[in-house]
């Protein structure tokens, strides 16, 4: 399974990114480029910040009925709903939000597996890094497809 841990695999999503273009057609979904951006970077940061964040409590109630498609090798699907504080209801600036992107990602792969294993997601709660690698992999990759990059 892909991970951002990976150098190839971090190089490749890059690339992508720098694909990307403002005015890109969604092929599903109702965020633009730029707030799909800024909705990656903020999912991202849990994995990235020193601060450990708090598992919600929806989360605890039904997170496991979600856990195993979140981790498994299947591809995010289309249409899932998104936490409150992932939705991005302004308009970013592009260029500054795929930078903001590439930082938090290139953070992410710098930490690494060691760096990042046992930080809590607010949904699925505490993921091992081999985890963080692959689901953080998947969201971009997930992004990325909706906009055909």
């Amino acid at each position: 399974m892909k991970t951002l841990f990976d150098k190839d695999t971090h190089a490749e999503v890059v690339e992508r990114l720098g694909r990307l273009t403002p005015d890109a057609t969604r092929e599903w979904g109702k965020m633009t480029a730029s707030q799909a951006m800024e909705h990656t970077a903020r999912a991202m940061e849990m994995a990235t910040k020193d601060k450990i964040e708090k598992q919600l409590l929806l989360g605890k109630l039904l997170g496991w009925m979600f856990r195993k498609e979140f981790l498994g090798e299947k591809e995010f699907r289309k249409n899932a709903p998104t936490g409150p504080d992932f939705i991005v209801k302004d308009e970013p600036d592009f260029e500054a939000t795929r930078a903001r992107l590439m930082e938090v990602m290139a953070r992410l792969h710098e930490l690494g597996e060691a760096g990042t294993d046992g930080k809590v997601h607010k949904f699925f709660g505490r993921l091992s890094g081999k985890q963080w690698g692959e689901t953080q992999y998947k969201h971009v990759d997930h992004h990325l497809r909706q906009f055909g990059v």
